[in-house]
């Protein structure tokens, strides 16, 4: 009887082990294409009607951030994209996820872009990490590289966000930053980070180029667009 007790103990002990001990980890929600509703869908079915119109020779993909091209960006975006066949398709809140799903449903339908930039994927800091972050982005790459195979893509840097570098969700961007920086190929995908553009030596950031500490301003758009200018013509292939 002595040894029956303890193996019953054990099959008891086993039959009440957590069950998260055999699950598989959570899926990542930033690789998993989803759209929004509302205003967001009117958004995404317009700059399908605008990619209709051809015309598309340089895109600039993200959230928020790009989206503020058409507001304090306008006169940036005027003067060094006006005349560029450019076309802006950012979205206010949009996650990796949220881009995914839009590539996938007209965005880039019918057109032959020479070049996209893309910064996309600090709406995702407060609920990913930095490596389901990357993963987002590398599947968008992956997309543009699918569907658009000539495309020359500029992979941006997460901005930094917060007062300094104790934010913790800038430190998420940095790391993420750290991982994307590998797609590049220097071919087809490359990879700039002009962060440090925005930050003072401290660290901190200035509400003059982001009022918000998210948000840029028109000064901050200006450094955005000249950080990128040589890249940028470069990928277009003018000529100097």
């Amino acid at each position: 009887m002595s040894c029956i007790r303890p193996l019953a103990a054990l099959l008891l002990l086993l039959a009440i082990v957590p069950a998260a001990w055999s699950e598989e980890k959570p899926a990542n929600d930033a690789v998993k294409p989803v759209p929004r509703e509302g205003r967001w869908m009117e958004r995404h079915n317009a700059f399908n009607e605008r990619v209709k119109q051809g015309n598309a020779d340089l895109l600039f993909i993200g959230d928020s951030i790009t989206q503020g091209w058409e507001g304090s960006g306008k006169a940036v975006w005027a003067e060094y994209y006006g005349k560029r066949n450019a076309v802006n398709l950012g979205i206010g809140g949009d996650r990796t996820q949220h881009v995914i799903w839009r590539l996938d449903n007209g965005n880039l339908e019918g057109i032959q872009p020479k070049a996209a930039v893309i910064m996309i994927g600090t709406n995702n800091s407060g609920s990913n990490t930095p490596e389901q972050i990357a993963a987002g982005t590398t599947k968008i790459v992956h997309q543009l590289r699918e569907k658009l195979p000539e495309l020359k893509i500029l992979i941006l840097g997460v901005f930094p966000r917060g007062p300094d570098s104790n934010d913790p969700r800038r430190q998420v961007n940095e790391k993420t930053n750290a991982i994307v920086a590998k797609l590049a190929d220097d071919k087809h995908v490359f990879y700039l980070d002009i962060g440090p553009k925005f930050v003072a030596e401290d660290g901190t950031l200035s509400k003059e180029i982001m009022p918000d500490l998210l948000h840029l301003s028109n000064k901050g758009y200006t450094i955005w667009a000249e950080s990128i200018e040589p890249k940028v013509s470069e990928l277009l292939g003018e000529k100097k």
